[in-house]
């Protein structure tokens, strides 16, 4: 059998010539109430504000990594001083709470919430506060 790329066939179905997955209807109705609701995700309005602090942190050598990851309850940035660490900060997203205390938080490394609230720009500015060790 070729490898290709496409994407496998349940067992005893096969391809037609030039058909592909995104031929494949889904009705909007059932895919809301589907037992598995796609991941929250950060906006691209949120990425922006939060990568522009990313950068600025970045470019002082404060920060050098981050992660995302998109989970079924949250959405999370992570930064690190080092990829193989512990993150710094966790900036969080989760709608659950976007009613009550807000749906934006930002998290230090032992998970103490710094800020929370409803607004993504307020709680980062946590983030511009952050004390430094100076050395005499």
């Amino acid at each position: 059998m070729p490898m290709t790329d496409q994407p496998d066939l349940p067992r005893g179905e096969t391809r037609h010539q030039g058909q592909t997955t995104s031929q494949v209807v889904v009705d909007f109705h059932e895919y809301k109430q589907a037992k598995n609701p796609p991941p929250v995700t950060f906006h691209r309005r949120e990425l922006d504000q939060i990568l522009r602090v990313y950068g600025r942190m970045v470019g002082e050598g404060e920060w050098r990594d981050y992660a995302i990851d998109h989970l079924r309850d949250r959405a999370v940035f992570s930064v690190f001083k080092r990829s193989g660490e512990v993150p710094l900060y966790r900036i969080e997203k989760n709608p659950k709470f976007a009613a009550k205390q807000g749906a934006y938080s930002v998290l230090n490394a032992h998970g103490t919430i710094l800020k929370r609230g409803h607004e993504l720009a307020q709680v980062l500015k946590v983030l511009d506060k952050v004390l430094k060790l100076v050395e005499t």
